[in-house]
Formats: C-alpha cells, sequence, structure tokens
C-alpha cells in the first residue's frame, strides 16, 4: 500500500454539518477516501452511534479496515458506493439510516500516485480503475474499443470538442504503437489538438472523461441517488460533493424532482393529486475562498444537500 500521498479532505466541516449528526444515529460515508469526513463524523457521534465507510479502492479500505479496528462504531465495506444499501446489510443495521454522505471522483492520494494512471502530470500506467483488481484498464480499453466508441466516451464524460479527432488519432497510433502510459496518451493528445487556455492541458477532458467512464461513475451516481430515498429514515439527510458540471447536473434534477414532483406535459386532461414533496432542498455549497487557496484541488467542488421529508 502506498502511504506517502496525503489528501485534504473538501468541504470537510461544512459536509458533517450539513449532515445534522444525531448521536446515536447511523450513517454512511459512501466515499470513504482516506477518512477525513469520517473521522470528523465520529466525534460528533454518541457511543451508540453508527457508521458505514464504502470504498472500492483496495488502498482505502485498508485504511477503513483501520479505523474498524480502533472504535467498534465503525464497520467498513469494500465496495461501490451505488451498493450501500448491500453495505448497510453486510454491517446487520435493520432500520433506516440518518445520513448518507458522498464525495465525488478522486482522491488526492490516487491522483498523486502514478502508478493508478489517473494523472497526466506523472507518468505511470495508463489504469484509471478505482479499484486495479476488478474491470478493464484504460490502456486495454482504448487498444480494443471502436473509433466511434473513443470518440462518443470523450465528448460525452468530457464535453471536449476534439473528440472525433483525438479518437481518430489513437486508433490510428495503436496500428503501430502500444498507448500502456499516461505520458504517452497525454503527448498523443496534445499533438492532436491546439488548446487556447494554456492554464489547462490539452489532455484534461480526454483524462476525465475515460475515468468516468472506466468506472462507469454517472451510472453509480444515478443508480445510488434513486436507492437513497428507501433508506434515508424521515428527516435524514443526503449530502453530494461533486467536481464537475455533469455529476452535479444528476444531483441538482435529482433533488429537484423529488422536491416538485413529476412534470406532466401542458394540456394534459388529467386532475393532478396534491404532491407530497419526497425531498427538501436545503443548502447548495462552495469551498471558501480560504479552502480553495489552501487547496486548489477544491476550487471545483459542489455540496447540494437534500432532507428527506
Amino acid at each position: 500500500m502506498n502511504t506517502e500521498y496525503s489528501h485534504q479532505t473538501v468541504l470537510l466541516y461544512e459536509a458533517i454539518d450539513a449532515l445534522n449528526i444525531k448521536a446515536n444515529g447511523c450513517y454512511i460515508d459512501a466515499t470513504f477516501g482516506r477518512g477525513g469526513h469520517s473521522e470528523l463524523l465520529l466525534q460528533k457521534l454518541g457511543e451508540n452511534g453508527r457508521l458505514i465507510v464504502i470504498d472500492k479502492d483496495p488502498e482505502a479500505i485498508v485504511v477503513a479496515k483501520e479505523l474498524q479496528e480502533k472504535d467498534a462504531r465503525v464497520f467498513a465495506w469494500q465496495g461501490a458506493f451505488s451498493h450501500f444499501d448491500q453495505a448497510i446489510v453486510a454491517s446487520g443495521f435493520t432500520t433506516q439510516v440518518d445520513g448518507i454522505l458522498l464525495d465525488l471522483g478522486v482522491s488526492s492520494p490516487q491522483l498523486d500516485d502514478a502508478s493508478r494512471g489517473f494523472s497526466f502530470l506523472r507518468d505511470g500506467a495508463l489504469d484509471m480503475r478505482m479499484n486495479p483488481d476488478k474491470g478493464v484498464s484504460a490502456a486495454e480499453w482504448l487498444m480494443t474499443a471502436e473509433q466511434d466508441e473513443i470518440a462518443d466516451v470523450i465528448w460525452r464524460y468530457g464535453e471536449e470538442r476534439f473528440s472525433r479527432r483525438i479518437a481518430r488519432t489513437i486508433v490510428a497510433h495503436r496500428e503501430t504503437h502500444e498507448i500502456a502510459t499516461t505520458k504517452q496518451l497525454a503527448d498523443l493528445i496534445a499533438g492532436t489538438i491546439y488548446q487556447k487556455d494554456r492554464k489547462k492541458h490539452p489532455a484534461t477532458r480526454s483524462f476525465q472523461a475515460i475515468r468516468i467512464f472506466i468506472n462507469q461513475e454517472l451510472d453509480n451516481l444515478t443508480e445510488c441517488l434513486q436507492k437513497t430515498i428507501q433508506y434515508l429514515a424521515p428527516e435524514g439527510r443526503l449530502a453530494v460533493i461533486s467536481f464537475h458540471s455533469l455529476e452535479d447536473r444528476i444531483v441538482k434534477r435529482f433533488l429537484k424532482q423529488l422536491q416538485q414532483g413529476p412534470k406532466l406535459p401542458k394540456g394534459l386532461p388529467v386532475i393532478v393529486p396534491e404532491h407530497k414533496p419526497e425531498i427538501k432542498i436545503i443548502s447548495r455549497v462552495k469551498p471558501s475562498r480560504n479552502e480553495v487557496g489552501g487547496n486548489v484541488r477544491s476550487r471545483s467542488a459542489i455540496m447540494r444537500v437534500g432532507e428527506k421529508t
């Protein structure tokens, strides 16, 4: 396990405040990472409180298991955050939970460890899997996927306007050369497109898109959100921290729909029964200037909070 990489937890105090912790409640940190949110949450829980922590990353779950050994209130479970219902069952907890926290995206240790392949800033194996023991790596996918599929992924998940050009270049390059490292892919993309914004590397959007696709991040988010209402207790809180517009849009629409109810077509000849909101939107929070100044990776974070009615 790599232990030399530190992690600055984004919106640490804001997220725990948003969960409105009850001393004897049960909470889920569904994206444990290195446990920054969990450690603060535990300080607010009483002796009879419970915390279920989840992560699919093998290195993160080692840290989670260590926390479980030190604190009997903690139950650690390895898996996707979208399967938090399975973690509840495995923990033996039989009632609804009082709060669910999702801190989406990639953690600092994952970005800083070149061997994980998430960042083009450090050359390493082009992997990008949250759990390197499961699924297909980014390198394997890029070497076998159809050109149209690569282009669609880069456009859909990265909103990269040169997606088709990048896909053509990748497919042509792989006929004679392997694409096995982050530097190889980043250099290939940088030589393919012109980037006006000199502060942003030309491969930024493509790396984001491939990572999201490889880990099925948006599908997992949608699946997770749809389960939350069933498992949250009345007045239970859902807090979701996202780092780009695609994630935030999904969360925003989910909360808005459950607060406002289904939108029916105008002129439909039916009487709509009185709608009882399933969620009350509590807040939308962004990092302070001080936090962004101390942790530049927090600059794009948005937290949305809802409470089950």
